[in-house]
This record gives structure tokens, sequence and C-alpha cells, in this order.
């Protein structure tokens, strides 16, 4: 807190000039600084030419000639801060006064970039307030993807022929999908699925005892229970946060444990599968198919080429939480929590560097 009472609050998430304004009106005592596109000159130099291409503007903008001396003045300044991806990987080291940092995406991996993982500054996320339900909308596409043969169109396009018996076309009602990770994302992909006539299963970190499943979720089980899920379920939606303990989490051995021909759905991080693992099942026809939101590496290049070629692997490019409708909450979040740490209440949504998120 500044001497006068103000609490400075450095903003560097590319927000609208309109949620600037709500974010200076939670309380006089916040002083609000526009840092918005002042860094994107350090994330150009700093972050892998996939992260700039695709979180960046092509064309540096007249506020990225600022001075290094400056932006460090204003690190150096800030007592709270609201970022996303990508942000200063020395954040933490050059802001000695800031005491809280606001992260707008979900995923907490995103932070393992940088300084500010397993620092004493208290990190909040966005987690279970981001565009979940075009996402869970992304999943349930994906199901349709392959239960009525689409993947199937595109290679009888490229020959100009059709091949009939290929597309095996299935009812959707009555088929299991398995839901890992039952958080915001997790519960509406949960919520949809039920409402078209599948039965949904699914896991959560941890699950107490007589603890009532989600809305939706006809069956509900720790993480460590994961595989006997797996051997039931028709589809694998890959919902859950990248932590120490979900890297590498579709692996061989889940594989293995799924029902042949199964299709796996990730809309997480590409991290959690195992691709060499998911290699193997497609060439074995363990697995069915495939649709990637995300895939290992996605910040620093191209998704693997032998998955990219394989007319059963859907991959897009991190757009399950794009719409045209903006259901974000990140903002009230953060506005909510400006207002609580103000009054020296407990923040929400709280990482901790521990679990991982």
């Amino acid at each position: 807190m500044i001497a006068d009472g103000s609490v400075e609050v450095l903003i560097i998430a590319p927000i609208s000039d309109a949620a600037l304004h709500t974010v200076q009106a939670v309380d006089a005592a916040v002083r609000v600084v526009d840092g918005r596109q002042m860094f994107e000159a350090e994330y150009r130099r700093s972050w892998p030419p996939a992260t700039v291409r695709r979180y960046l503007p092509a064309k540096a903008g007249p506020r990225e000639a600022l001075p290094q001396a400056e932006r460090d003045r204003l690190l150096a300044m800030a007592e709270v801060a609201l970022g996303t991806f990508p942000f200063p990987k020395d954040l933490r080291s050059r802001a000695a006064r800031l005491r809280w940092f606001h992260q707008l995406p979900a995923g907490a991996s995103n932070l393992r970039h940088g300084d500010l993982w397993g620092s004493d500054v208290t990190v909040t996320t966005s987690r279970g307030l981001g565009n979940t339900l075009p996402m869970a909308e992304y999943v349930l596409a994906a199901i349709l993807h392959f239960v009525k043969g689409f993947h199937r169109a595109a290679p009888d396009r490229t020959r100009h022929e059709f091949e009939h018996r290929a597309y095996r076309p299935r009812l959707l009602r009555g088929k299991t999908v398995c839901v890992v990770g039952l958080g915001g994302i997790g519960r509406d992909v949960a919520r949809l699925c039920e409402a078209v006539g599948m039965r949904v299963v699914g896991t959560r970190r941890r699950v107490a005892a007589g603890e009532p499943a989600p809305e939706g979720v006809s069956r509900l089980e720790s993480s460590d229970r994961l595989h006997a899920l797996l051997g039931e379920s028709d589809f694998v939606a890959v919902c859950c946060q990248l932590t120490a303990e979900t890297e590498g989490l579709i692996n061989r051995a889940a594989i293995a444990a799924m029902k042949p021909g199964a299709v796996v759905i990730n809309v997480a991080r590409g991290e959690i599968i195992d691709e060499t693992a998911l290699r193997e099942g497609l060439a074995t026809g363990q697995i069915g198919g495939a649709a990637l939101d995300v895939y290992r590496g996605e910040f620093e290049g191209d998704p693997d080429r032998g998955l990219w070629d394989d007319p059963r692997v859907l991959i897009t490019p991190h757009v399950s939480g794009e719409t045209d409708v903006n259901l974000h909450r990140g903002m009230d979040l953060f506005c909510d929590n400006l207002r609580r740490y103000l009054n020296g209440q407990p923040l929400e949504n709280v990482v901790g560097w521990g679990r991982g998120y």
C-alpha cells in the first residue's frame, strides 16, 4: 500500500477500456496503472515464435516502444497485477512490492514458465470461470464428429469417391463418456452429454465419502479410480488441470484400460496425454479416434506430424473456449477479489503450489 493509502494495480492483460474503468471503480483506494501492450516487446524476445504468433498482434503497437527502465519502474511499484498469457517471465524478481497477481486464464500451468511459480506472491486464476460452456460444446461436437462418421468425409472428398461402409454411424443415446476432471468445464460437459441421452461418469482429484455427484453424472470417483471408469466408457473427455499428478495421466496403462475403440477428446493441456502411447493406441485400434484442441508443446511449435496426418485425429489450435458470446467471468472474479484484498479478506481461486492449481 502506498503512503497515501492507495493500492497500485498494474494492468498488463489486454482488457477493454470499459473493463479498465470497472477495476478503477471498485474503490477510491485503487490506483490503476495502464500497462497494456507495454510489455509485448519483451514477449516477442523471450517467448517462442509459436507463442508470439498465437497471442500477440502481427505488428508491434506504439506502446511497445516504452523504454526498459520505464517497464521496470511499473513493475517495481505494483502491489497488485492483472495479467494473462504470455507475461514477463521474470515478473517476480522485478516486482519487489508485488503481493497478488491474478491470471485471467484458468490454467495455472501457464505460470510454470516464469518465476512467479512457487513464489511468495499470492496468485489467483479464473479457474472454473472461463468460457466453459463453449468448451463443453466442443466436446459434444467432437463426440458427434466420430459417432456420425464425419471424419470419413475428408478422405472421401480427397478421392472424390464415397466409401459408404466406412462411416458406420452410431446412436449417441446410451453411450458412456468419462469426464476426467469434473471442474467447471467438466460439469458443463456432463450436463450437455446427459441432455442428449449419454451416460456420464467422471473423476475428481479427491472425492469425500458421501459426496454427491454433479448434475448429470451417474458415477463419481476419485482420480485413483480412473482406470475402472475408462473400461466402461466409449468416450473420454480430458478436462482437468495440468499438474505434476496429471502430466502423462493418459498413458499406455490408461489407454490399455479403455474400452476398445474409445475416442479421446482433450480440451485441457496437451501434456496430460502421452502422445506416443496415443499413436500406439491408434495403430492397434485400441483408440478409435481423438479430438485434440491442445497438444504437447503447443506453445513452442506445431503438433506431432504423425497425429496431424492421421485421418482419425482432429486437431484444432486451442480454440474450444473461443465464441461469439463472451461468457468469461474472470474480470468479475478479479474485481470481487480486489474488494476482498482491500478489506483484508481471503481471496478466491488462490493457486496452491503443492497441488498445482
